[in-house]
């Protein structure tokens, strides 16, 4: 997993909680990163058709589609994530040496399954269901973002 990945799912909740247009200043410092990072992953998702855009003073970044719509499977497709994978192969196909001629290939087959299981995962939770998770966690708890409920209510 990459922090792109954790920057969009983050920006999509808070998005769907805030119910209003969000500059990349106010989303990045409810992520803790710098606004230039959540611009580039919110270009990707315009892109996808994850979010619109809205220019001027009051605009920003809203959801473009209901969050029970967005799954997180949509957000890795749009960011091309590859949620298990390596840089790095082990051996060499010039051996002559069965296991180190061989042990790359089976291991990325190996990182293709995994991953193609963590994505069919991902198909069935959605924005909405992230932020119902929030939701639930934070029962008898401070919220935690004042500045939500005092700009949506």
């Amino acid at each position: 997993m990459n922090s792109e990945f954790c920057i969009a799912v983050h920006g999509l909740v808070f998005l769907k909680l805030k119910k209003q247009c969000l500059s990349s200043e106010a989303l990045a410092e409810n992520i803790c990163t710098n606004p230039a990072r959540v611009r580039k992953v919110m270009a990707k998702l315009k892109k996808a058709g994850l979010v619109s855009t809205k220019e001027g003073s009051e605009g920003g970044y809203s959801l473009a589609k209901n969050a029970q719509q967005i799954t997180l499977k949509q957000i890795s497709a749009a960011l091309q994530i590859e949620f298990v994978s390596s840089h790095w192969r082990s051996g060499s196909q010039n051996l002559d040496c069965m296991v180190a001629s061989g042990m790359a290939d089976v291991m990325d087959r190996l990182y293709s399954d995994l991953d193609a299981l963590c994505q069919k995962r991902l198909e069935g939770i959605t924005i909405a269901d992230v932020a119902a998770a929030l939701i639930q966690r934070s029962q008898g708890k401070k919220f935690g973002c004042p500045e939500v409920l005092r700009k949506s209510n």
